[in-house]
């Protein structure tokens, strides 16, 4: 079976990922669901590993999740050029986020949880195979772009859609080649 990067986020309606600041604090639904916190077990239960950037490991750590790991039981992977810092037993990986995907399908799919630097730089190289995206109900306005600047048109093909709590979660795959814009 061929394992997959699922690049699986969340991003609000204009696109942005974080705020001037980097926060992440707004990843919210509307309240129109309580209790419905809009993660996908099926896709969970899949995830052999757990690859991010140095950012996103450190918003997770300390404004997401402060106090304990989310993903105790995934092998984790932080892309960063920075020097290893503690990142909740997470292994520092300093080099091409392309070839840790490929050496990583072979055990489990592997989700490429953040940010918007290594999420483009893996849809540049064509590294993603399904973007499961969370489109939360607001707008910044202004802040990190998920997409911005990917220079390239990556054709893709709508798997599902569904809504809750505001939310909607849309999956897609690749669909054809990439042509540079």
């Amino acid at each position: 079976m061929e394992r997959r990067a699922v690049l699986y986020t969340g991003m609000r309606l204009d696109g942005s990922i974080a705020d001037r600041a980097g926060g992440a604090g707004w990843m919210a639904g509307d309240g129109s669901q309580p209790g419905c916190e809009g993660s996908d077990p099926d896709f969970y239960r899949g995830v052999g590993a757990v690859v991010m950037g140095g950012h996103t490991c450190h918003q997770i750590a300390e404004e997401l999740s402060p106090g304990r790991w989310p993903y105790p039981e995934k092998e984790r992977f932080v892309l960063t050029r920075r020097p290893p810092a503690e990142r909740g037993e997470a292994t520092s990986v300093d080099g091409l986020p392309e070839r840790l995907i490929e050496r990583r399908r072979r055990k489990g799919d592997i989700w490429v949880c953040g940010g918007a630097e290594l999420a483009r730089r893996l849809a540049v190289a064509d590294g993603i195979d399904r973007y499961h995206l969370s489109v939360l109900p607001s707008m910044l306005g202004e802040g990190l772009s998920l997409f911005g600047g990917l220079g390239v048109e990556r054709p893709l093909r709508l798997v599902s859609a569904k809504r809750y709590n505001g939310i909607v979660d849309l999956v897609y795959e690749r669909r054809g080649e990439a042509a540079l814009l």
